[in-house]
């Protein structure tokens, strides 16, 4: 399709390990040409499952309304409203709920679209599906050889509301009243039904050949050529649930590599560095 993504001179060494011999190079690039209704620039949509919202007894709609922003703020929003319509992520609502929202500082400086969801969130009904525990992940991947990570693409947008929680996701703008019509981060469940999903569509490989934490998944192998059937039965798997990737944060056959705050090397694993500095400079209460 003409939605795939390419592979060109640019991105490719932030994908693939250039550590890796040519023939070795040749095999992922294969392997990323032959699936790419994966590696596609749309987020895909999953039919495994639908997020549910499910309340307390006796729950009440919440309204606020919409936080005060200056004009460089709302024209950040109006942006992130025009493409999450284009794109059919949101509608517009006539709920009784309305979250207001707020914009959040990401790294690199620039500012993420985000619904505070508390109120909503307060009179939720817990899903205790359960998040595996980092050290049991990492205890996998012990004796890896060859690792790949894979990143989907706006991952919780690709699992769908279900049409009778939609009203419940409504949130306040200075435009109007929107609803996600795909699940947006910020639920509380929404972590619990994303691991459920992924484990639904990776059971058989979990723990054998890959590990899901979440949005995050990684590919372990003991060879090379052992890595690429690996990658080919999780590509396969994401394909048939209609997930995509995004490619520009996958990265193939590391040596090492940063995944759940350590690094993994083919020594072993330790915590990262990165991560120790920053909560060794928190600032002191």
């Amino acid at each position: 399709t003409s939605n795939q993504t390419k592979l060109t001179a640019e991105n490719e060494p932030n994908l693939i390990n250039t550590d890796l011999d040519e023939h070795q190079k040749k095999e992922i690039r294969k392997l990323i040409h032959t699936f790419p209704d994966v590696f596609n620039e749309q987020a895909g949509r999953t039919k495994k499952l639908q997020h549910r919202i499910n309340l307390v007894p006796d729950a009440q709609a919440n309204n606020s309304p919409p936080f005060r922003y200056a004009p460089a703020r709302k024209q950040i929003i109006e942006e992130n409203l025009k493409d999450m319509l284009d794109q059919g992520i949101i509608s517009p609502s006539t709920s009784p709920w309305a979250s207001p929202v707020i914009l959040a500082p990401k790294k690199d400086g620039t500012l993420r679209f985000c619904v505070d969801y508390r109120k909503l969130n307060s009179v939720t009904i817990r899903d205790a599906y359960p998040i595996p525990r980092i050290d049991d992940t990492l205890d996998s991947l012990q004796e890896a050889k060859f690792v790949s990570t894979l990143d989907l693409r706006s991952g919780y947008w690709q699992v769908e509301m279900d049409k009778n929680s939609r009203e419940k996701t409504a949130f306040v703008t200075h435009k109007g009243l929107f609803e996600f019509n795909v699940m947006p981060f910020g639920l509380t469940n929404a972590p619990a039904t994303f691991q459920r999903l992924m484990d639904i569509v990776l059971a058989g490989l979990k723990w054998q050949c890959c590990l899901v934490y979440i949005d995050d998944v990684v590919i372990f192998s003991p060879t090379f050529e052992q890595h690429i059937v690996d990658l080919e039965k999780v590509f396969q798997a994401l394909q048939s649930a209609n997930l995509t990737l995004k490619a520009s944060k996958c990265q193939f056959c590391r040596r090492e590599m940063r995944y759940l705050g350590h690094i993994i090397t083919q020594n072993g694993i330790k915590p990262d560095p990165d991560l120790i500095k920053s909560v060794t400079n928190f600032p002191q209460p």
